[in-house]
């Protein structure tokens, strides 16, 4: 998976240094959805957001070009960080069951990690403009297709016989639940560990898969 942007997508900045770019663009992210969450996209100001990150609005200025970069990174960071745990899965491995139950094990990780994020952007996205919301459903998009892959090989496999609705179906379902440990950590979290979550997952996942038939 390479969830890059396209230059028509880049954000603008005055810094040549890539890695410095990169490094003040994650502390920006991180300071502003400490700061939305708390009191709103709206309601945040470009000084109280200088004022959390520790810099001057020029010097953020120089990283962004409007509030609505911001807010762009702090969506994209999501997917950006699912790409970078994802290349920690082995999908060279022989068994496509094994596979699939790693990348389920690493997309929740990611999502529990950036449980505050994945609220925020259900609730920002649409503020976003067109191109910028095209961008990021199209990153959700690349995300759901290792699912499909992985599911796709155990039909490869012989080891499923699913239509490519029912596919499609729990490629997307397996997305969704990950989300869901974000949007209901405040029960979740108070019953069941991160790890015993995905236990649980990973378990109806794989049973849903074999209630058309038995996978070896």
């Amino acid at each position: 998976m390479n969830i890059r942007d396209s230059h028509e997508y880049e954000i603008s900045t005055q810094i040549k240094d890539q890695e410095l770019v990169k490094q003040r663009r994650r502390q920006i992210v991180d300071c502003a959805v400490k700061l939305f969450i708390k009191q709103g996209y709206h309601k945040t100001s470009t000084r109280q957001l200088t004022k959390e990150i520790g810099i001057s609005t020029g010097t953020l200025y120089e990283y962004i070009s409007t509030k609505v970069d911001v807010l762009y990174l702090v969506c994209r960071a999501i997917y950006t960080d699912v790409e970078a745990s994802m290349k920690n899965v082995h999908f060279t491995s022989e068994d496509g069951r094994k596979v699939l139950k790693e990348i389920v094990r690493e997309y929740f990780l990611v999502c529990d990690r950036l449980s505050d994020h994945y609220l925020l952007l259900y609730q920002v996205t649409h503020f976003l403009p067109t191109n910028f919301q095209q961008r990021i459903l199209a990153a959700e998009l690349e995300i759901t297709r290792l699912f499909l892959d992985a599911i796709e090989r155990l039909e490869k496999e012989g080891k499923l016989d699913l239509d490519t609705d029912t596919i499609n179906f729990i490629g997307h379902t397996i997305s969704v639940l990950g989300h869901t440990w974000a949007f209901r950590r405040w029960y979740f979290a108070k019953h069941y560990t991160i790890e015993q979550y995905i236990e649980k997952q990973t378990e109806f996942i794989l049973g849903f898969l074999s209630a058309d038939t038995v996978i070896a």
